[in-house]
Order: structure tokens, then C-alpha cells, then sequence
């Protein structure tokens, strides 16, 4: 029978998947999803994520859930792999996002303070960060493609104008190998060189600033209102109001900070030498 999001379980493998997690927690003594959150040290919302099948738990949390009520680990382990791979490599909540907001936006504005935004990152680069999410093989080149097919809008006829700004940790954190951060560096120096791509980088001797809560991603399309995409433990997008205005004021507040864009492509390109060395 489906469930209220409408996932069924007779259909959906998140949905069985959550099914089964369910009886495994009321089976084991745990009628409500907070005592067991309380007993597995996460939060309700990942013990109610699972059980609906919005989100397969991760591994850690998998395997806590099946010590705690005796469930059979190798089964479950199969089940959440099939879950994982079902919506493909795009998950539900962003598709809205690259089909409707990334594509369409005549104005993108980009903080990054930890890594290479995914717009502007290379192949190996992505991969990279995949694997070390701890995805398999398959599934990073799965997520390295749909990346990759999300870079094409800067290359088509009229290209969004893109404000990018990038700690300068992004240009000195390892992801990778020392040839894989050269080339993602090397290349951030060619993009930075269009007419619609502006980037600057927030020198590390400023210390702390504004953008220190966080990445985020502002897309503008006409006719629509702005949306916001920040980046945490989850990935959440936005159309609220209060927290663009936030949003905006944190994304000046590093742009005051950064360098200029000559000298930020001239640290860009310094510090790619390093990696190259």
C-alpha cells in the first residue's frame, strides 16, 4: 500500500526499505522513532527519513540500527544499496533545482570557503570527493556524469553570469592526488578569463569573515523569486525570503573581503604551481 509521499513499497526499494527498518525497530521494543534515535546517538529526522523512504541511512547508522535490533546486517546492507541506486544519480529534492533553477538562472552567485564548487569542478576532482564520501566505484561515475552534464550551461550561447567567490583553503585542500589539484586549479584560472564568469578568491590573512557558516549558491531566473541552495550535513534549497536577505548579505560581506579579480587569478595561478612542484 503506498504511503503518504506516495512511495510504495511494493514498488519504490526505499519505500520496502523502510518498511522493514520499521518492523525491525517496533520488533525490537523501540515504539517511536525517537526512543531509538535516542538509543542509536542520532536525530529523529534520520530515523524517520529511513522509515519513509526519503533517505536510505548511511552505513554508520545502518549498522547501529541493525546491532541494536538484531537485524541481519548482510540483507539490510543489500536492501540500502538497492535503495541508493533507485532514484539514479540525481536525488529527488535537487532534480528541482538542475532542471528548473540552475538552467534557466541569468545570475548565479557562489561562496565556496571548502572545496571547488561543483560547477566548476573537474572530472577528477569530482571523483574524488565522491570516493570519499565512501560511494562505490559505479555509483561515483554515475554522480561524476550528472555533474559533469550540469557544467554545460556555462558554455552554451548565453551563459549565466557567474559570480564565484572561493576561500583560498578551496585552491590549498588536497582532494585528490597533487596532479588532480593542478589541473582543477589550472582550469579554474581558464574560467576565470570569461567575460561571464567573475572570480575572486578571500585571501587566508583575512581571517574569519561572514562566510564562515557556510557554502551557498544563489540562482536569479525572471519571473521567478531567487533561491537559495546552502550546503551542510544536507543540501537544502529555498525560496524563503528571510534567509536570501541573509544569504545576499553574507555573499557581499566575502566579496568585500576578497581580492580583486586580477590578483585573485595571480594567487589562483600561484598556488597552482605549488601542487605542480
Amino acid at each position: 500500500m503506498p504511503r503518504p509521499n506516495g512511495r510504495d513499497p511494493e514498488t519504490d526499494p526505499r519505500a520496502f526499505l523502510g518498511t522493514r527498518l520499521r518492523r525491525g525497530r517496533v520488533a525490537a521494543g523501540f515504539s517511536s522513532q525517537e526512543a531509538l534515535a535516542g538509543k542509536l546517538g542520532f536525530d529523529r529526522s534520520v530515523v524517520s527519513k529511513a522509515e519513509t523512504g526519503e533517505r536510505p541511512p548511511t552505513d554508520d547508522v545502518l549498522a547501529a540500527w541493525c546491532e541494536v535490533c538484531q537485524l541481519d546486517e548482510e540483507l539490510f546492507t543489500g536492501l540500502v544499496k538497492l535503495a541508493r541506486s533507485s532514484d539514479g544519480p540525481v536525488p529527488p529534492w535537487f532534480a528541482d533545482w538542475i532542471d528548473e533553477v540552475e538552467p534557466k538562472a541569468h545570475t548565479l552567485r557562489i561562496w565556496q570557503p571548502v572545496i571547488i564548487p561543483g560547477l566548476l569542478q573537474t572530472a577528477e576532482y569530482a571523483r574524488a570527493l565522491f570516493l570519499a564520501t565512501g560511494v562505490d566505484e559505479d555509483r561515483a561515475e554515475d554522480l561524476v556524469t550528472a555533474r559533469m552534464g550540469r557544467q554545460a550551461i556555462l558554455d552554451r550561447g548565453e551563459p549565466p553570469t557567474l559570480w564565484a567567490v572561493l576561500d583560498e583553503a578551496v585552491l590549498r585542500r588536497r582532494v585528490g592526488s597533487e596532479e588532480i589539484m593542478y589541473g582543477s586549479l589550472t582550469r579554474l584560472a581558464e574560467l576565470a578569463k570569461r567575460p561571464h564568469i567573475a572570480m575572486q578568491i578571500v585571501p587566508a590573512v583575512s581571517g574569519a569573515n561572514a562566510g564562515c557558516v557556510g557554502a551557498l549558491t544563489i540562482a536569479s531566473v525572471d519571473g521567478t523569486p531567487d533561491a537559495l541552495l546552502t550546503e551542510a550535513v544536507e543540501d537544502v534549497t529555498s525560496e524563503s525570503r528571510s534567509l536570501l536577505r541573509k544569504a545576499f548579505a553574507i555573499f557581499d560581506r566575502v566579496r568585500y573581503e576578497a581580492l580583486p579579480r586580477a590578483a585573485s587569478l595571480e594567487l589562483l595561478m600561484e598556488v597552482a604551481e605549488q601542487w605542480k612542484r
